[in-house]
């Protein structure tokens, strides 16, 4: 009888072809956990710093419910310390060769990878994903992103000389991957010379401690990588610091936003990877099986909670009904459970509290009339694969991200259809192609609006390929030579370090006001030149400095004007006073001229900036005369502004056809290719300093990489911009890419910095209208590049069109291309 049900067991197992269970051990942790006694304080100087006094919390293994150990709580003191020791070892580590910096990142790669399945089982543990992710994919990202910066701290002097390190990193990373998440912001910040202090996700904080001390065990000298945790407030207060330069953050937009108000106007310098809710597109030139198992990866990895899931399923029509009939039955076969069984493909959500919201999102689903598919799944922290259909591009369930596992499908028609839905969100972190019709892959590609487009594949990483957002999915890159500018700054640039202006936000720039009429005209008055003598008794014909968008001179909305004086306070010309209906106005022009203008060749956009300085040399004498008689300097200080000004117009020709992007040389079996993309609409405030020189410094390299511009000239000095119209109106500038509103800065600016139409902002003035602008950017997310009231050298070659300017011209989206038709990966 023993037998014949042995036999009929094994039957039944090769029926049913089902896993067994395969748990990994977890003795090993058990044994660092005891080691600790089961209670952690912070990592500060190499060393865990614990008040015994102080307050703890548990950290809970989702899968299980049991208790792995505790930490503490972190005070507003715990978080001094740490950046003390942060900004005191920064003293030396900054000092390094860039070698020796390399040194210790790659003695710190070889001990993670001595310590990797201490580091996955941990993680699983922890976090509550599967150990086969934690195993297979995020140790093995940390220890390639070590080994890859290691590389980048040894060539750093020689590829990027022109820049250095910023200070003390304030890195705050989420629960979803704490740990490779985590170095994403530790390594780049390490190679760049930056000292770090960390502060791990309330939920998952062990993986972060056990990282530092096998830093430390691996030699990084003492107060290079320091670890505080604790709640949400600790963040802040870590971002607030006075001695933190640079903030880095992933997370959700709401704490993004937060961050970026809380730093406004401190001079830190700021990155943010955000929220996501990317499109999958399937057309019906897919292999169907392949874009299937696509899906799974996008939607059901690491159990939805990732910022780039691929949440909206966006299928041809004409084969909508079989993916989904498909991907049902692929489901079905999903295993979840156990965070440490080898065998499952999903584990338990981070918390009760994560798998309760996301119930919630699923039943609002159902609650608008949404069909909901489900398979089975454990009780306790575990969520069920999930389809939802029946869904409009306006269903909450579409237009939200839900961080879990749960898919949104809808169908479409024609690829442009399949685009515009794509791009119908806040967000635009990451996007994927499903079709073997490579061209019509690329070119959606091209056309989506998101960092990261992988073509048939979804969530691929590497090290050497920048990960980040467009729109409210944030700013900056994790990754590559691009995430690197996030931890360097320009070699002329001082430390940037301010008290919080004291402003009333709500009422800043606000106000609007005109000039009266003058009594006290120039003979001269509006232009630089002298009448012909046979004509000296008659009058001059007066010139009418109007606004400037959509490729024509408008009059103001308000009607009203500001008075130009001379240096000895005589008028020397009326310009308009623009108000918010007239940056209404530009930003509408501005927002209808940039695709066109986008899609340009590079080679034409060049030709005409050459175009431009060709025309600006013709006029270099009236130029300089009104230059001189306008602001008082020499004539051979006018000069010298008007040359610059023509060389920086060929510079920006001559960067418009050669900064376009690369190939990332990425672990990745295919191409990743990164593309230097514009940003949109940009608002520039220009400074009063070098009225013409920096004008065109700063208009020049935002229209040479395909960005349309809505520019406040200098305040002071605004005439030599407006007279510059007439060489945009006669060298083939389209209307609506340049466009020119005279007025006060700060009011301007106001409603440019809170336009949702304008992608980023330049500001070149006081360090109030510094802190307004970042703090008001934040409502859309937007970039913004600010002087704090500092000034720079315009006639200097590095601050006047160094390398920072393509930085802030660019946004930078890689598409991978993934190959295997003819040979295995």
């Amino acid at each position: 009888m023993a037998n014949k049900s042995k036999s009929n067991r094994l039957q039944e197992i090769f029926d049913n072809m089902e896993y067994g269970p395969a748990l990994e051990e977890k003795k090993i942790l058990d044994a660092w956990l005891a080691d600790h006694n089961g209670k952690f304080g912070h990592f500060i100087n190499n060393e865990f710093v614990i008040d015994d006094n102080g307050k703890f919390v548990d950290s809970i293994d989702p899968a299980t419910g049991l208790v792995l150990a505790q930490t503490c709580q972190g005070t507003e003191e715990d978080v001094d310390a740490a950046v003390k020791a942060a900004a005191a070892a920064y003293e030396s580590w900054s000092k390094l060769s860039g070698h020796a910096r390399a040194r210790h990142l790659y003695s710190f790669a070889r001990h993670v990878q001595k310590h990797s399945r201490l580091l996955a089982v941990l993680e699983s543990c922890d976090n509550g994903k599967s150990i086969r992710e934690a195993r297979d994919c995020d140790v093995p990202l940390v220890v390639r992103h070590l080994y890859y910066h290691a590389g980048w701290a040894q060539l750093l002097d020689t590829e990027l000389h022109n820049w250095k390190s910023i200070g003390v990193v304030g890195a705050i990373v989420p629960w979803n991957f704490p740990l490779m998440l985590l170095s994403w912001k530790l390594c780049p910040a390490l190679a760049a010379g930056n000292t770090v202090v960390l502060k791990p996700a309330t939920n998952t904080r062990l993986s972060a401690l056990l990282l530092a001390q096998i830093a430390a065990e691996a030699g990084l000298p003492a107060g290079v990588f320091n670890v505080v945790t604790g709640g949400g407030q600790l963040g802040s207060q870590l971002a607030s610091h006075a001695l933190v330069d640079k903030v880095a953050f992933t997370g959700s937009t709401e704490v993004g936003q937060l961050l970026r108000r809380l730093t406004a106007g401190t001079g830190k310098k700021l990155s943010l990877e955000l929220g996501g809710k990317s499109p999958v597109i399937i057309f019906d030139s897919a292999d169907i099986d392949s874009a299937v198992e696509g899906v799974v990866d996008a939607i059901w990895f690491n159990q939805g909670q990732v910022c780039s899931a691929g949440s909206r399923l966006l299928v041809q029509e004409s084969v909508y009904e079989e993916v989904l009939k498909k991907l049902k039955k692929r489901m079905q076969q999903l295993r979840v459970g156990n965070s440490l069984d080898k065998t499952v493909d999903m584990a338990a959500v981070v918390s009760e509290q994560q798998r309760q919201s996301i119930e919630d999102c699923v039943n609002g689903a159902r609650e608008e009339g949404a069909q909901v598919f489900q398979v089975d799944a454990p009780t306790g922290c575990f969520y069920p694969p999930t389809l939802i259909t029946d869904v409009s591009p306006a269903s909450a369930c579409v237009v939200n991200e839900i961080f879990g596992p749960v898919l949104v499908a809808m169908s479409f028609r024609t690829a442009k259809e399949a685009i515009g839905l794509a791009n119908n969100s806040i967000y635009g972190l990451a996007a994927s192609v499903f079709s073997e019709r490579l061209t019509l892959a690329l070119e959606t590609a091209k056309h989506l609006q998101a960092g990261a487009v992988w073509i048939n594949g979804h969530n691929i990483f590497d090290a050497a390929a920048g990960f980040g957002g467009y729109r409210q999915s944030g700013f900056g890159r994790d990754g590559g030579k691009e995430g690197l500018y996030e931890y360097i700054k320009p070699k002329w640039q001082p430390q940037l370090r301010f008290s919080k202006p004291d402003l009333d936000l709500k009422t800043f720039g606000s106000q609007y006001s005109a000039d009266r009429p003058s009594l006290k005209p120039r003979a001269d008055a509006g232009l630089a030149t002298v009448l012909a003598s046979d004509s000296s008794s008659l009058p001059r014909v007066d010139r009418t400095y109007k606004l400037y968008y959509g490729g024509g001179q408008k009059r103001p909305d308000a009607n009203y004007s500001r008075v130009l004086r001379d240096p000895s306070g005589l008028a020397f010309a009326l310009v308009a006073e623009a108000n918010r209906k007239d940056v209404r106005n530009a930003v509408e022009a501005a927002a209808k001229a940039q695709p066109g203008w986008g899609k340009r060749s590079g080679f034409n956009r060049s030709q005409i900036l050459f175009y431009l300085a060709e025309n600006l040399e013709q006029r270099r004498n009236e130029f300089v005369d009104h230059l001189s008689a306008l602001t008082g300097e020499s004539e051979s200080s006018a000069e010298a502004e008007v040359t610059a000004s023509i060389e920086r117009l060929f510079i920006w020709a001559s960067y418009c056809d050669k900064h376009g992007g690369t190939v990332q040389e990425t672990t990745l079996y295919g191409t990743v290719v990164r593309l230097n993309e514009p940003v949109g609409v940009i608002a520039i405030a220009c400074p009063d300093t070098a009225p013409l020189l920096a004008f065109i410094s700063l208009v020049g390299a935002a229209v040479a990489r395909g960005n349309a511009v809505v520019v406040v000239p200098s305040e002071k000095f605004p005439s030599p911009a407006m007279a510059f119209h007439q060489i945009l109106e006669t060298s083939d500038v389209p209307g609506g890419v340049v466009n020119i509103l005279t007025g006060d800065r700060d009011h301007l600016c106001k409603y440019l910095a809170e336009h949702h139409d304008v992608q980023s902002v330049w500001y070149f003035g006081s360090l109030a209208g510094s802190c307004f602008v970042e703090h008001a950017s934040a409502d859309n997310v937007k970039r913004t590049w600010v002087d704090y009231g500092q000034g720079r050298d315009w006639q200097d070659a590095q601050q006047g069109a160094g390398e920072e300017f393509l930085y802030h011209s660019t946004q930078v989206k890689n598409i991978w291309l993934s190959m295997g038709d003819i040979y295995a990966n």
